[in-house]
């Protein structure tokens, strides 16, 4: 038994991410649901902060990142705002309107967006099979989220078209801001780069909300107790274990087999859907979740 962990330890990280990221999207539509996304978003980045501070604390004997350059702090910032700020802002009021499992169904998207800006930015070769990924993987979420069409419509979506198009930006953002991160991470700390990308999307949030009046909404969730419970629950398994498990999975086998074991939340997110959140969901609906993963696969595999 514990040859086979060694052997495919970063195999088994991957899919401890997967559920960990299952695990922080219920809790974080459910916790949005109760106090409103925006506030959810800038709570569990300052415990983000914490847990991953701590983290390195414990790993180089410092809390905040060092070592990193202007250039660095730069695109990782950027990186910070584009996928933190925007990208989550965007995901967490779609698990508000059509909830998480919809919103991680169009977030399988993220990873041929990545792609697609890796070719637009830094000139990363984009492959037929790529193309095809994408193909696939958008025709899993529209087997998903496309009904019957009624009568004078060519098209019907089955669940509100403001959902699915916030979720969409989610997608967006976080597959820019991994390009970005990318961009400016070089040879510098995964896990440090990480706190950088989480203190500036803390700041991004913060002077959003000095112009927006938000604060105090902020400080009513804080004493939410139910709500604050849900958020620690999602900032430990996301932002601290997910990310852990999928620096400490990148680095003990390649980044294609991690990302395809990590871009299977949209299958392992239905039977806590339908058992927590008593959602109904048809046969259609799981094999149009099992197509979009099925896309992710033959955009790193072929």
């Amino acid at each position: 038994m514990s040859q086979f962990i060694n052997t495919h330890l970063g195999e088994l990280a991957a899919l401890v991410t997967a559920v960990c990221w299952t695990f922080t999207s219920l809790s974080f539509e459910s916790a949005g649901k109760k106090v409103g996304s925006m506030s959810v978003n800038i709570i569990r980045l300052v415990m983000a902060i914490g847990l991953l501070g701590t983290l390195q604390y414990f790993r180089f004997g410092y809390f905040f990142p060092e070592g990193a350059d202007a250039y660095q702090w730069f695109w990782l910032s950027v990186s910070g705002l584009v996928g933190f700020v925007i990208g989550d802002l965007l995901l967490f009021q779609a698990f508000v309107v059509v909830g998480a499992r919809i919103s991680m169904l169009v977030m399988s998207l993220s990873p041929p967006l990545a792609a697609l800006f890796g070719w637009m930015l830094l000139g990363e070769q984009l492959t037929g099979s790529h193309v095809l990924g994408m193909v696939v993987t958008m025709s899993g979420i529209s087997l998903v989220i496309l009904g019957k069409p009624s009568k004078g419509k060519r098209i019907q979506v089955k669940y509100p078209i403001k959902g699915v198009l916030l979720a969409f930006g989610g997608a967006t953002g976080q597959g820019l801001g991994l390009v970005l991160s990318k961009l400016g991470m070089g040879d510098y700390d995964p896990a440090s780069a990480t706190m950088i990308r989480v203190i500036a999307g803390t700041i991004g949030f913060s002077v959003l909300f000095i112009f927006t009046g938000h604060w105090p909404k902020v400080m009513k969730a804080v004493r939410y107790a139910a709500a604050m419970v849900r958020i620690s629950i999602g900032a430990f398994f996301g932002p601290f274990l997910g990310v852990s498990f999928s620096l400490l999975a990148i680095k003990y086998t390649t980044t294609g087999v991690a990302s395809t074991i990590m871009s299977i939340v949209p299958v392992l997110i239905i039977p806590p859907a339908i058992l927590l959140f008593k959602e109904k969901v048809s046969l259609k609906e799981v094999a149009g979740a099992m197509l979009a993963v099925l896309g992710v696969i033959v955009l790193f595999w072929f």
